[in-house]
């Protein structure tokens, strides 16, 4: 275990890695075929900065031994990193949290190949607080709320009111109008991860998420949608409207997965039309009562 928790870099924490049995001679030699992606230089130049580190938080160097059933922790890098032309916006601070209105295409935490581009490590970095954690997530395409805690051990507090359904959500979508879908509709399913990598799908068996949909106004052949999810399960809103035939617009994920395009081609002409718009809780700390709401928008006409 660590004596004490090593710092944070530039707003980014340590990754972590498990040490599995195995004939490995040096720790290099482990790193080199665990990550397919890296190379024995890149780890090596990596241990010689000093940014690999054992669970005691002690420097490891290229020619340390192999030791099976430990932790290692190091900080990742990217040579290249697209910038993300949109910023976000910090709603409320006090005490013990942060709200953060998140635009889309930018993703919460460090994730493949975004680091700094992310909305936690931009906020390190802006605010100055080395342990801001967020609390939940939404998807790199969703825009709107996001909540986070400032101190190291408040996190578990905040998270057990999503875990608990005691947050309200509301978001809103923009969706084709079907006018034979009757509204309001409470959909209920059971999810799990589908075959296909990202997807998520719907099954036979007893329902784990459940969302309730009303439709607020309609423009042509569209809608605007308010949805309430009372569970959080990955992909639940975007799952649930594409099952009833209005799957949200611009999702390149539902119903049919589309191509992947990598960061420095994107033009983000075409953002997901899903808001997260609002947050309602009881602060577990203060016993206040809190309601936040998105400074962002939904709006009639939609690019196509």
């Amino acid at each position: 275990m660590f004596l004490k928790p090593l710092e944070v870099r530039n707003g980014v924490s340590p990754s972590r890695v498990y040490l599995p049995e195995g004939a490995y001679s040096t720790v290099l030699d482990f790193l080199e075929l665990r990550f397919s992606r890296g190379t024995r230089l890149g780890w090596e130049r990596r241990m010689i900065q000093g940014r690999v580190f054992d669970q005691h938080g002690i420097p490891i160097a290229p020619d340390s031994p192999y030791t099976p059933r430990c932790l290692i922790f190091y900080y990742r890098e990217l040579q290249e990193e697209s910038l993300i032309p949109f910023v976000e916006k910090v709603i409320y601070e006090d005490e013990h949290i942060v709200v953060a209105d998140k635009p889309h295409f930018l993703p919460v935490t460090p994730i493949g190949p975004y680091i700094q581009e992310t909305l936690l490590v931009r906020l390190r970095n802006r605010l100055g607080i080395e342990h801001l954690s967020a609390v939940h997530r939404l998807d790199l395409e969703t825009a709107g709320l996001v909540l986070f805690t400032k101190q190291v051990g408040l996190r578990n507090t905040y998270a057990a009111l999503f875990r608990e359904q005691a947050v309200k959500k509301i978001y809103q979508a923009i969706a084709p109008y079907q006018p034979s879908l009757s509204l309001p509709i409470m959909r209920s399913s059971r999810i799990e991860r589908a075959v296909r990598f990202m997807q998520m799908q719907e099954v036979l068996g007893q329902a784990n998420a459940h969302t309730l949909i009303r439709i607020l106004d309609q423009h042509e052949d569209l809608a605007r949608y308010q949805l309430e999810p009372r569970t959080g399960k990955k992909h639940q809103l975007r799952l649930h409207m594409s099952a009833l035939g209005v799957p949200i617009f611009n999702d390149q994920i539902y119903p049919v997965l589309q191509e992947y395009i990598e960061p420095n081609l994107r033009t983000y002409n075409h953002p997901l039309q899903l808001l997260a718009q609002e947050l309602h809780f009881t602060d577990p700390i203060t016993s206040q009562r809190q309601f936040f709401q998105s400074s962002y928008t939904l709006d009639f006409p939609v690019t196509r």
